[in-house]
């Protein structure tokens, strides 16, 4: 299980445990979080899932693949250094705190 935190473009938090084997776009999905289309279901083919990592909140992710590098590329919302796909981000204990902050628009 995994604490994940949701910003909105409005600054304000959806905060949901989220139970491992899952994504954190799961993690929203089943929650019913706005922001997060996950039109593809987490196949890392729309970018739809797109988020910003707070990188204050100290945790360190796994390396991003080749695919969702690539996928990045053609998101609606600007591609940062910070940004990944929620649909590539399987929830562990090591997720526990992450905080998300959600694109403008997803398509």
């Amino acid at each position: 299980m995994a604490t994940i935190t949701y910003r909105h473009p409005n600054g304000t938090d959806t905060v949901v445990d989220v139970p491992v084997p899952n994504t954190v776009m799961r993690g929203a999905k089943i929650n019913n979080v706005q922001g997060i289309e996950a039109q593809c279901g987490g196949s890392a083919q729309c970018g739809t899932c797109h988020v910003y990592i707070d990188e204050a909140c100290g945790i360190v992710l796994p390396e991003m693949h080749d695919d969702e590098d690539e996928v990045l590329y053609g998101t609606a919302s600007p591609r940062r250094d910070n940004s990944r796909l929620s649909c590539q981000l399987r929830i562990s204990e090591e997720l526990d705190g992450l905080v998300v902050h959600l694109p403008e628009r997803q398509s």
